[in-house]
């Protein structure tokens, strides 16, 4: 009998823990840029309690990462997107497909010709996750009131560079929008600002490539026009980012930038209205 009370003391316990998490977060939509270090992962909770997970970053990181964020007792994410096949975005999300349950997978069109692409393949197989092609114009409703934009790419490009072929997307929430632009160079920017820039303004702004001086260009962030950019990135990383040019753009706009070297996992919280930084 004692065994019994301690087990319904413990069921009652974890019921008052998740209902106490789930009003906490009701109305509330986060959006965490994950210390995973050189490479991206950015782990979203809807106000509806959908999350979503937007690249994995280079190694096995990011399951300490997502242990911080997530409930050690949810081993699930409803939508996982690999934004392109770069080892420093995908070679995490073999790890998060073995450990969680994922229901759907967001990929571009783009193919990748390494081990590492291969591998992250047959994981994506093995998952029996539903697979969908992005294509800008597709909307991904993650419920309450927040959704993920797809803008870029336009059509299928299997056979373009990993960078520009990648997943750019803007999540929005109510006034408010992030806007995660993968690895995509200036000449991708530009190219969305041609397309039209009424799906341009946000909030926050995460630095394409990680802050190199390939992205970011003075015509993207002015229409994008953040309060905030994030550099997601690794310290004392070999390739020099951020870029000195990147840096001076941010300041030339007068935007704070934050860095996941420095910072470490940056989260940001919107309630439809306005961002904090939590």
């Amino acid at each position: 009998m004692k065994g019994v009370a301690i087990l319904v003391l413990l069921v009652l316990t974890l019921c008052i823990w998740y209902a106490a998490l789930r009003e906490d977060t009701r109305g509330l939509l986060t959006v965490s840029f994950l210390d995973v270090g050189q490479g991206d992962a950015i782990f979203i909770r809807a106000p509806s309690g959908r999350q979503v997970l937007i690249d994995g970053g280079p190694n096995t990181g990011v399951l300490r990462e997502l242990a911080r964020v997530v409930p050690w007792y949810d081993r699930s994410i409803d939508v996982v997107i690999p934004t392109h096949p770069d080892a420093d975005h995908i070679s995490g999300l073999i790890d998060v497909l073995a450990r969680y349950k994922v229901d759907t997978i967001v990929h571009s069109s783009v193919e990748g010709d390494t081990k590492t692409f291969a591998a992250f393949n047959k994981a994506m197989a093995d998952e029996d996750a539903r697979e969908v092609v992005a294509m800008r114009g597709q909307i991904v409703d993650l419920g309450g009131g927040a959704y993920l934009q797809i803008l870029s790419p336009d059509r299928p490009v299997p056979r373009v560079d990993t960078n520009d072929g990648c997943v750019v997307i803007r999540l929005v929430y109510g006034a408010t929008a992030f806007m995660l632009s993968c690895d995509a160079p200036q000449s991708i920017e530009n190219y969305l600002v041609a397309l039209g820039t009424s799906t341009l303004k946000s909030n926050v702004l995460k630095a394409g490539h990680h802050g190199s001086k390939t992205s970011s260009s003075a015509l993207f962030l002015g229409y994008v026009a953040p309060e905030y950019g994030v550099y997601s990135r690794g310290c004392d990383n070999k390739y020099g980012h951020p870029a000195q040019q990147t840096v001076d753009t941010f300041a030339r706009f007068d935007i704070p930038t934050l860095d996941t070297c420095k910072d470490g996992t940056v989260t940001f919280v919107s309630d439809g209205q306005t961002v904090i930084r939590k």
